[in-house]
């Protein structure tokens, strides 16, 4: 097992699940729910004769980032993908509902410091969405994700973290827009179909999916971020992921509100004068978007370190 220290400073982007849920929160406060020894597993995939996680994949639970308890979704990769199914995602649902349930015991306990004790939800999102082998159960447990994360408006604020090898794609990548706050790694990605996808239905010549630079540079943190599709933007590290983690526990609800890219018909109006402007700019690459946002030489951006690319950016200005 690693020390703290050396979890702090390992790479999200290679750490597995579990790993990123102990980092994401205090030192020694994760306690993690229905974890492989309860076997919770889905049934459909001994069915079709395919290997089970006694985790099903996620891994759930509960820590503290000072007094504040963060329920902590952490999807695996390695396990079909980070796909989600109906074990899963009855797990993602069941985790965001007890937040809901502790933010309201919390008020009702500690009214006049309920704002030092708010919990939050963080999805470590490793996904490319809905898990096919289950067919109509994954689709419904989207459905149920993005039901419960409306629930929570208002009551609790939903985070979503990505930086790893998978990325947030396919029916997570619109849960993972319609959380309250997105923190990424510029190696992290979130798009709603994946590069190998685009490039089977569409044609190499339209988008090549072995061109690593070019799927960064479309879906990556660094774009995301230049867009106003994530909000912060940190190192490669558990750490960094953690330090942002602790300063967003602490901003006011209404605050956390304004950060949000979709839930209201002004966010609508926004969204669609995006797609309004790049329609009018047919950009060949994103450069061309970072360009028009004011940033005078794109073309050095995704070699910078991310501290370097952070002093220099300029984003688009949201309304």
């Amino acid at each position: 097992m690693k020390s703290w220290i050396e979890l702090e400073t390992s790479s999200f982007f290679d750490a597995n699940a579990r790993d990123r849920a102990l980092g994401l929160v205090d030192k020694g406060t994760f306690t993690e729910f229905l974890g492989p020894r309860a076997r919770y597993c889905s049934p459909h995939l001994p069915v079709l004769g395919t290997a089970v996680e006694f985790d099903d994949g996620i891994v759930c639970g509960v820590g503290l980032i000072g007094k504040h308890p963060v329920f902590v979704i952490s999807m695996e990769g390695k396990f079909i993908g980070g796909a989600i199914g109906e074990v899963n995602g009855a797990k993602m649902v069941e985790t965001i509902r007890l937040a809901i349930q502790t933010a309201q015991k919390i008020r009702e306990k500690h009214p006049s410091d309920y704002e030092s004790r708010r919990p939050i939800v963080v999805i470590s999102f490793e996904t490319g969405g809905v898990r096919l082998h289950e067919a109509n159960a994954g689709l419904l447990a989207h459905a149920e994700v993005m039901d419960v994360i409306q629930d929570a408006r208002h009551i609790v604020p939903i985070v979503a973290v990505v930086g790893s090898k998978v990325g947030c794609f396919g029916g997570m990548g619109f849960v993972a827009a319609a959380t309250d706050v997105i923190v990424m790694s510029q190696e992290g990605r979130i798009g709603l179909t994946g590069p190998e996808v685009i490039e089977q239905e569409m044609g190499k010549e339209e988008f090549d999916a072995s061109n690593k630079a070019l799927v960064y540079r479309t879906t990556g943190g660094k774009q995301k971020y230049i867009i106003g599709d994530c909000n912060y933007l940190v190192e490669d590290n558990i750490g960094a992921f953690h330090n942002a983690l602790r300063e967003i526990v602490d901003i006011p609800m209404d605050e956390i509100e304004k950060m949000r890219r979709i839930g209201s018909q002004d966010l609508v109006r926004e969204q669609q004068e995006l797609v309004k402007l790049v329609a009018e700019l047919q950009p060949k690459d994103a450069m061309d978007l970072w360009k028009y946002f004011g940033n005078k030489e794109p073309a050095k951006l995704p070699e910078m370190n991310t501290a370097e690319f952070l002093k220099v950016v300029k984003r688009r200005v949201r309304p």
